[in-house]
């Protein structure tokens, strides 16, 4: 006789243990966690051990050797993410019935847009949020691979992100085209002469590259320098630079206020440039959501 599943019925409580099991897998241990659940660390084992008992299964282990996943805890992680997306679903279908702004905006961003001069998407955030005090706005930096795998599933429900290989699963609203320059800091042997760099300069220094993608561009110039080292993202590139030790692209914008202390210098800047093309990332086909719509909107106000 099959053997009766524990979780016969799903309440709000066990909701509330597995947005808890989903939050503690994010942070990577159950210390980690106390701080963004506000609770302590015996009480999240205490939840922890409920969810188990309600689930008839062990979901971690923990102990000195550190906190895993069991493969029946991966396999809970991958179920629980769905049911919390649809339940977010329902209830912003369930608000628009009822005509109200309330419910979450969850967006994906690549990091350093914050100084780019063209605020749109500053500006479209500040008319979300003025549309409705029930809206919340949940940002998530992250790469640009990252963030169009969370627009694809779900979790995301829109991303601002460089365009270069559009997928066919999503749909891309063009915001503004970025400048990148060659930057080296004022410790480094090319400042001097920053303005009069050449193409064979390059191959005599060491640069910092990105590991993520890029335009065709970006990547012929990139062939020009002499990969010494590589960063997941334009901070990691700013850091090295103004190590003194490597040159590297970086956006104008973003550049500007090492540039205006005297810190950093373009390198060459009529001649080592690209521009980068950002859009903002939606799911094809995706539910009318009035959240994201307005966002959308606005966004295109401000174009």
């Amino acid at each position: 006789m099959p053997r009766k599943s524990p979780l016969s019925q799903v309440r709000d409580f066990d909701l509330k243990l597995l947005r808890l099991f989903k939050t503690v897998v994010e942070c990577g241990s159950f210390t980690a966690a106390e701080s963004v659940l506000g609770i302590s660390r015996s009480a999240i084992s205490l939840h922890m051990s409920d969810l188990e008992k309600r689930l008839g299964m062990r979901l971690c282990q923990r102990g000195r050797s550190g906190f895993a996943l069991t493969d029946e805890g991966r396999e809970v992680l991958r179920s629980s993410e769905a049911v919390l997306v649809a339940i977010e679903g329902f209830r912003s279908e369930v608000d628009q019935m009822h005509r109200q702004l309330r419910g979450d905006l969850n967006m994906g961003i690549v990091n350093n847009l914050v100084t780019q001069p063209m605020m749109r998407i500053t500006q479209a955030l500040k008319a979300v949020r003025a549309a409705g005090k029930g809206v919340r706005i949940n940002l998530s930096m992250s790469t640009p691979g990252e963030i169009e795998r969370g627009v694809l599933d779900g979790r995301l429900h829109a991303g601002a992100i460089h365009l270069v290989t559009p997928l066919s699963g999503l749909d891309y609203s063009l915001l503004y085209e970025e400048r990148s320059n060659l930057y080296c800091s004022h410790e480094h042997p090319l400042f001097e002469r920053a303005a009069e760099v050449s193409a064979a300069d390059l191959g005599t220094v060491d640069a910092v590259v990105p590991s993520y993608r890029m335009c065709a561009e970006a990547i012929e110039l990139h062939r020009l320098l002499n990969f010494a080292a590589s960063a997941t993202d334009r901070e990691g590139i700013a850091f090295l630079i103004l190590t003194g030790s490597y040159i590297g692209f970086l956006p104008d914008h973003y550049a500007a206020a090492w540039v205006e202390k005297g810190l950093m210098a373009p390198l060459s800047p009529e001649h080592l440039f690209f521009d980068a093309r950002l859009a903002v990332a939606t799911r094809k086909g995706r539910r009318s959501n009035m959240i994201l719509d307005r966002f959308l909107e606005a966004l295109q106000r401000n174009g």
